[in-house]
């Protein structure tokens, strides 16, 4: 714990309107401790605009031009993984306090949320370091987020046949996967996108990557995991001349012959976590993991 007043910046969701008691209560509690707090605009200009909240005494920042001892991702899983990418190279701590459902990254509930922040402004947490990835393309038609901390995936469009894709590891030819499409998951992402298609769940910290096919034409392709020091090479081939890369989900159009480059990003996500909240009690509340209702 240091004297020093710390700096908290604050990321919400301004498309999913929640009730404002949490974020009020966080925002009183940061400032009855005497700590600096800073809005993204667009958030600020949410709060403010559309739901009328007095926010004065807060600084605001536009873009990635803010520093902060802590950030707080304000929302669902969703609103934590934008945040993620926000933070970046930056490699702030960042606290999740979940205003969605499942929560299994933004882990801090509402009614917790003073007793989270002491506990962590006392200096009584952990941080799990989290790796993420990013795509470089080779044809220059890719103008979205590089960076994942969830996972990257090619898919088809739309209704189109499955797509071919070449994939290599290291340069070493690995299989040609004919496919809806393929999931390049961390093991943050192990439980998201990748389990939904049969991917195994790969515990935090454990340094690989998780290639899990999406309705895979022969039923001898299984996932494969592989060492996050690799890197992946995808050629798509597509009837339709065209495909999607998704990045945590968001999704952009690609032309047939952009080869894809996967690898593990130059930076970690630094996930904070207050004492007591570990993953695998994580893994048995929020997904029922192993629950036996007989």
């Amino acid at each position: 714990m240091t004297d020093k007043p710390l700096t908290f910046a604050i990321f919400g969701n301004s498309f999913q309107p929640r009730k404002s008691t949490s974020l009020l209560r966080v925002l009183s509690f940061l400032k009855s401790r005497g700590e600096r707090v800073m809005f993204d605009r667009e958030f600020y200009d949410f709060l403010t605009t559309e739901h009328m909240l007095d926010l004065t005494g807060v600084d605001v920042f536009d873009g990635d031009d803010f520093d902060a001892d802590f950030v707080i991702s304000m929302g669902g899983d969703g609103t934590f993984l934008k945040s993620a990418v926000r933070v970046g190279i930056k490699q702030i701590p960042i606290i999740g306090v979940n205003m969605g459902r499942l929560g299994f990254l933004a882990d801090v509930l509402p009614a917790e949320v003073e007793a989270a922040l002491a506990t962590i402004i006392a200096g009584n947490y952990a941080i799990e370091e989290h790796t993420a990835i990013q795509v470089v393309t080779e044809g220059g038609d890719f103008d979205g987020c590089h960076y994942a901390l969830n996972d990257i995936a090619v898919l088809k469009r739309d209704v189109a046949s499955m797509i071919s894709i070449r994939t290599s590891i290291d340069e070493s030819y690995l299989v040609t996967y004919q496919a809806d499409g393929l999931i390049v998951s961390t093991p943050t992402g192990s439980t998201a996108y990748s389990l939904s298609n049969g991917g195994p769940i790969i515990v935090p910290q454990t340094r690989t990557l998780c290639l899990t096919p999406v309705a895979p034409h022969s039923l001898n392709i299984r996932p494969i995991v592989i060492s996050d020091k690799s890197v992946v090479r995808l050629e798509v081939e597509s009837r339709s001349h065209n495909y999607l890369i998704a990045v945590d989900g968001r999704s952009y159009t690609m032309h047939e012959g952009s080869a894809v480059t996967i690898s593990r990003a130059p930076f970690v996500t630094r996930i904070v976590k207050p004492n007591g909240l570990r993953y695998f009690s994580s893994l048995r509340e929020k997904m029922m993991w192993g629950a036996d209702k007989r």
